[in-house]
This record gives structure tokens, C-alpha cells and sequence, in this order.
């Protein structure tokens, strides 16, 4: 027996038994909890984007509406007004093809196409913003929620100086309780999940908070919506 199965061994046997209707009547309990504190909320795409923008506007990012047709060029031409020359991005992802194309040539599409030893320095000091696509959004706190892998790893997010996040209105949860239950985290929990609510910041002892210590200072937020929506508010940017 390995020193591992040694102290599993002793844990389990100290623990105390749990009747097999335990963790269902804990499920049932927490979402009674949910459900009575949780403000009525609308399930709309549309309404729940204004919600979203609301949130991640009140977090210092960026956030705009854009129809799936008119995002590529749009965020294009946001990228190279903001001075953005090198972006990482994964071209195996369709959307991500789809803002290589419409990039214009100041402004170099780079995949991530090789182990971060070989090209850290080139990364660290060449990659001017990250473009990831979100695996779905938590409206009620403005959370983009990004399921790391090996074409798109948490060092897209992590490491550019500006993230560039795209996350589908039809994506969108009221909160993260929601997301957990129609996501089916139980049936299937990603290995890696990461939730961004807003620039990378920190604070000190006097309270004097700073952007860009840990991650991106600055992070874009797309939400695409249908080609006849106009659900985003106008908000100051």
C-alpha cells in the first residue's frame, strides 16, 4: 500500500458514514437556497448581454455587442487603433479564423504552435493582446468563463497585456449557480476552468489599486448577438 492509499485509508475510516441520500438532499438544499435568494431574472439572450455589459462596464473592460457578421471587422479595426501589432490566437477555432482574416497587415495573427520554453521571451515581449473564445458567461457578475486547452491554453488570457474574450449572447447564464446546472458540470466538470471577471488588479495595504500586476491590465469583451439585435446598452467606455 503507497503512502497515498495509507492516508485515504485512515480518512475514510475515521470519517463518518453517509447515508447515500446525502448528497441529493444537499443538492436539493442548495438549489432551494438559489431559488429564494435569486432576484427574478430574464432569460433572454438580449437581456441577459445588457446585464453582462453592465457588469464587466462596472469592472474597468470593455465590453460592445456585435452581430456575428460584423465582429470579425469591427474588433479588427479596434485591435489596430489601439496600436496592437502581434495577436495570439488559435486558427483552428472557427472564430478566431475568422478575425485572422479580417486582421489587416499591421496587425500578425500568431498561433500557439509551440512549447511556452521555446519561444518565452518572443512571447513575453512581442505578443501585444490574446483572443480567446468563451465556453459561456455568467451575466449577474460579468464573468467570461474559458475552458483552457492546448490550441487555446490559459496563457492566451494570461500573459498578453490585453485579452480580447469573445463570448455568444446564447451562452449567457443569469448567474454561476445557472451556468453549473445547465452546463451539466456534474454530469462532466471541465479538467480546467477559468473565470475572468474583469482586468487583471490588486491592491496594497492603503488600498491603492493597480491593473496589470498579475495578467492582462486591459481585457475586451465581445458578446455576439443575433443579426437583428440591438441588445447592448450605450455605455460610457
Amino acid at each position: 500500500m503507497s503512502a497515498r492509499d495509507a492516508i485515504l485509508a485512515r480518512l475514510r475510516t475515521a470519517a463518518p458514514g453517509v447515508a447515500a441520500h446525502a448528497a441529493p438532499a444537499l443538492d436539493t438544499r442548495i438549489d432551494a437556497h438559489y431559488a429564494a435568494r435569486r432576484e427574478p431574472v430574464a432569460t433572454d439572450p438580449h437581456a441577459l448581454a445588457q446585464t453582462m455589459q453592465a457588469a464587466l462596464a462596472a469592472s474597468h473592460a470593455e465590453v460592445w455587442c456585435a452581430t456575428a457578421d460584423a465582429w470579425p471587422a469591427q474588433l479588427a479595426a479596434r485591435l489596430a487603433d489601439a496600436g496592437v501589432r502581434r495577436v495570439l490566437l488559435d486558427p483552428a477555432r472557427p472564430e478566431a479564423a475568422a478575425l485572422a482574416r479580417a486582421l489587416p497587415g499591421a496587425v500578425a495573427p500568431v498561433p500557439f504552435d509551440r512549447p511556452i520554453d521555446a519561444w518565452k521571451a518572443e512571447l513575453f515581449d512581442t505578443i501585444d493582446a490574446g483572443f480567446t473564445v468563451a465556453r459561456s458567461g455568467i451575466a449577474a457578475t460579468g464573468t467570461v468563463v474559458l475552458a483552457p486547452d492546448a490550441g487555446t491554453p490559459r496563457t492566451v488570457s494570461l500573459v498578453p497585456p490585453l485579452h480580447v474574450a469573445l463570448v455568444h449572447a446564447n451562452t449567457l447564464h443569469p448567474d454561476l449557480h445557472a451556468a453549473v446546472h445547465a452546463e451539466r458540470w456534474h454530469a462532466g466538470m471541465p479538467t480546467n476552468v477559468v473565470l475572468v471577471s474583469g482586468p487583471s488588479k490588486t491592491s496594497d495595504i492603503q488600498q491603492t489599486l493597480a491593473y496589470g500586476a498579475h495578467g492582462p491590465r486591459n481585457l475586451w469583451v465581445v458578446i455576439v448577438t443575433e443579426p437583428t439585435a440591438t441588445a447592448c446598452q450605450d455605455l460610457p467606455q
